[in-house]
């Protein structure tokens, strides 16, 4: 089953749909069948490569809020990212333009790290409150994925794997995507949002269908209080 994902790394509403996603395809029980392929969009593409405000000073500025509006604000975000076991601390966050942390997760595709690549970034930003715009952050993170660090620092010095940015892009426009996180289930079903997990779950069943998979059989209990081969555990 293929599943397309607009997201940003500095979305939080990204990680929390991710991680949505990721127990949905648990519970659903499509472990092991699903191909997930991620798509940069950028919520913010115009954050500066320097000096960006922190994040909750820039959603202030953004949508004309008062410090302690803000706060408010985040605090339900917090709340419903516990629900998936994520811990957010929007005091330590910064925004970031993205491009570069984009233009290495295409890099890191090549060797198929990029989806590890991404979780690092966004529990590393959203967790730790790691800049993005750090290069030697970003470097670290590809070091502990024992990738070639002179590469990457090559990808970030230059405009390589922006056509695969532009091309997203593109296909968001083409899609109607005008928010993220947008989930595309074998280019038939789509969810905008972290919504719930029977949602999802609805969703990754109906997709199955098209993909022609079924899900494996979940065993709950340990099998005590059964017989087999003319005995009984008794």
């Amino acid at each position: 089953m293929k599943i397309e994902l607009f997201s940003d790394f500095t979305c939080p509403f990204c990680y929390i749909g991710k991680r949505q996603l990721e127990q949905a395809i648990s519970e659903a029980g499509y472990e092991g069948k699903v191909e997930i392929e991620y798509k940069a969009y950028q919520i913010a593409p115009h954050t500066p490569f320097e000096n960006a405000p922190s994040f909750l000073d820039g959603l202030a500025a953004k949508y004309e809020m008062s410090l302690e509006e803000v706060k408010q604000t985040t605090e339900g975000i917090s709340a419903r990212a516990k629900e998936v076991g994520l811990e957010y601390d929007f005091d330590r966050m910064k925004t970031a333009n993205t491009e570069k942390a984009h233009r290495l997760a295409k890099w890191a595709k090549q060797f198929q790290q990029d989806q590890v690549f991404t979780e690092l970034l966004m529990k590393s930003y959203f967790t730790e409150g790691a800049d993005l715009i750090d290069e030697a952050f970003l470097l670290s993170t590809i070091a502990e994925l024992e990738l070639d660090v002179e590469e990457a620092k090559e990808v970030l010095h230059s405009t390589k794997f922006m056509e695969e940015i532009e091309k997203d892009s593109y296909d968001a426009q083409q899609i109607g995507v005008e928010s993220v996180p947008f989930f595309v289930f074998e280019n038939k079903y789509g969810i905008v949002g972290a919504e719930p997990s029977e949602v999802f779950v609805k969703t990754l069943h109906q997709a199955a269908e098209i993909a022609g998979i079924r899900p494996s059989l979940s065993m709950v209990g340990d099998g005590a209080n059964s017989c087999a081969d003319g005995q009984c555990n008794i």
